[in-house]
């Protein structure tokens, strides 16, 4: 009778191996360390939308190493980003140049929302940050290799 239990356990556990071997891969990276993105549009909580004039201006660059760097328009910068969960995400203290940009830019936007980022959300090859409390939605899609 123990043979039969062992037997049975060990078909179980090949089972259970060859169809987690089977599971399809997540649709896009499970962590956004590695990737870059280029923005594509704003959408506020009261509707308004705001789509740039050139998506190559507002870029963001998740580090391996908890490192960010972005392009707001004409001014460049590094901080740090933490995720703790999927879908969490915290962007800490960021040093930027002080261009002044022209008029039109969404620098400000972006410097005025970039603390209140608090989740994320890959969709479809696309990024997705989300504000607190509803203030809106960031865009993004894949930057481009050159």
């Amino acid at each position: 009778m123990p043979y039969l239990t062992f037997r049975s356990v060990s078909l179980f556990a090949a089972l259970l191996l060859a169809a987690c071997a089977q599971t399809p891969p997540q649709d896009g990276p499970v962590s956004l360390a590695g990737t870059s993105w280029q923005f594509v549009r704003f959408q506020g909580g009261d509707d308004r939308v705001v789509v740039p004039d050139d998506r190559s201006k507002y870029t963001v660059a998740f580090g391996t190493d908890g490192g960010v760097g972005v392009r707001f328009d004409c001014n460049r910068g590094h901080g740090s980003w933490k995720s703790e969960r999927p879908g969490q995400l915290q962007f800490g203290p960021l040093a930027l140049t002080r261009a002044m940009c022209p008029p039109g830019s969404l620098h400000d936007q972006f410097v005025k929302h970039w603390f209140y980022v608090r989740s994320y959300v890959l969709r479809n090859g696309r990024l997705y940050l989300s504000l607190m409390a509803d203030g809106g939605i960031y865009e993004f899609e894949p930057l481009a290799r050159q």
